[in-house]
């Protein structure tokens, strides 16, 4: 099915919305919901997708970042103790 739902979203639905985002756990799974649920306002539904993509985005950079890091630490560390 679906969805058919494009109104225009007012500042007050956008307001909510931000608002849900930033409770830690239950706006990460929100934005789940909101993406793949199928009932959300189309607008609401494509920023969610968005939302969770730039998270894999991020999160992959950061652990790429401690992969270096890390990588750098142990081969400083292996110099230490070179004798």
């Amino acid at each position: 099915m679906e969805n058919t739902n494009t109104s225009v979203m007012s500042v007050k639905d956008w307001f909510i919305t931000v608002l849900i985002v930033a409770i830690p756990i239950v706006g990460f799974i929100m934005l789940f919901v909101w993406g793949f649920g199928g009932g959300a306002n189309l607008n609401k539904q494509n920023w969610a997708k968005a939302t969770l993509l730039w998270f894999a985005i991020i999160i992959a950079l950061y652990i790429v970042g401690f992969m270096i890091f890390g990588a750098a630490l142990i081969s400083s560390m292996s110099n230490d103790f070179d004798f």
